[in-house]
């Protein structure tokens, strides 16, 4: 019981928040991926057409016009194989500079292999005709239409981006800046498929939750990744305020508390075992994310 309650204390109090994050995220995962079954399912059988695409594609036809069809697709663009890559590229390395740190490097790569093995295998599975090239605007595409791959790839790599990001900046303003943001990128990159009649509506649903869902998984991973390399002394958990630091290895001597001016705890200016890998070279803690 004592080894129970000691592995508890050492394990789960200090980052109850944490876990808490992590179990709730996963139903969030499992929600998203359900749903995007359902559209999947609504996509073979053909009700999805009937019931949502082809009024969107309507609406979309009745909004365009010359300078709008020009705008929008110059948007599009950037999500593309050619500008999606260009925009990543960019905003990791920049993230992998003001860390210090190969993770912004490994985690977009990792999640971006992931979202564009998922869209090519969907594309092939369901071999869906894209909308009709007269109700669509030049350049025509001719690859299958689900899922949209504009879609799905900017809302996996748009959306690890800010996430990185939120884990840098310390301000609360700075940080919802940069989720709206975010989140205004991925909706508009979907919409603008469906406006120019380059894919179905439901192709651009299911990529958003199939987008979701993934981008789930890859936070998830990131955060549980921290919490044993935190448990290992190897540095501190990602959380935007840094947490607290477990006790392991803290040596109380008799009749001084833990972090007290007479023992060796944190605050006494000296260098305990707890400090091991929390900071870096330059006697600060490392960097987040």
């Amino acid at each position: 019981m004592s080894a129970f309650t000691e592995r508890w204390g050492k394990w789960v109090v200090p980052y109850a928040a944490l876990w808490i994050t992590m179990l709730v995220g996963g139903v969030i995962v499992v929600v998203l991926a359900l749903l995007g079954a359902e559209v999947y399912d609504s996509v073979v059988d053909e009700a999805g057409l009937a019931n949502l695409d082809k009024p969107a594609l309507a609406l979309a036809e009745d909004l365009r016009t010359p300078e709008l069809n020009v705008a929008v697709t110059g948007f599009t663009n950037i999500g593309g194989s050619i500008g999606m890559p260009i925009l990543a590229s960019l905003l990791t390395a920049w993230l992998t500079w003001v860390n210090r740190t190969w993770r912004p490097i490994i985690l977009v790569c990792g999640a971006a292999a992931v979202s564009i093995t998922a869209t090519t295998l969907g594309k092939n599975l369901v071999g869906r005709a894209r909308p009709d090239f007269i109700n669509a605007v030049p350049p025509y595409e001719t690859s299958p239409s689900f899922p949209s791959g504009h879609a799905l790839n900017s809302t996996v790599v748009i959306g690890v981006l800010v996430y990185l990001a939120c884990l840098q900046f310390k301000k609360t303003w700075a940080r919802v800046a940069v989720i709206t943001a975010g989140l205004v990128f991925i909706l508009a990159m979907g919409l603008s498929r469906v406006f120019l009649g380059h894919h179905w509506m439901t192709d651009v649903i299911a990529a958003w939750l199939l987008g979701l869902a993934w981008l789930g998984i890859v936070i998830l991973a990131h955060r549980l990744f921290h919490v044993i390399r935190h448990r290992e002394h190897a540095g501190p958990a990602p959380t935007f305020d840094h947490p607290a630091h477990l006790s392991d290895g803290r040596v109380d001597r008799p009749g001084s508390a833990a972090g007290s001016p007479g023992g060796r705890g944190a605050g006494s200016g000296e260098t305990t075992k707890d400090d091991v890998g929390v900071r870096g070279p330059t006697g600060k803690p490392p960097a987040a994310g």
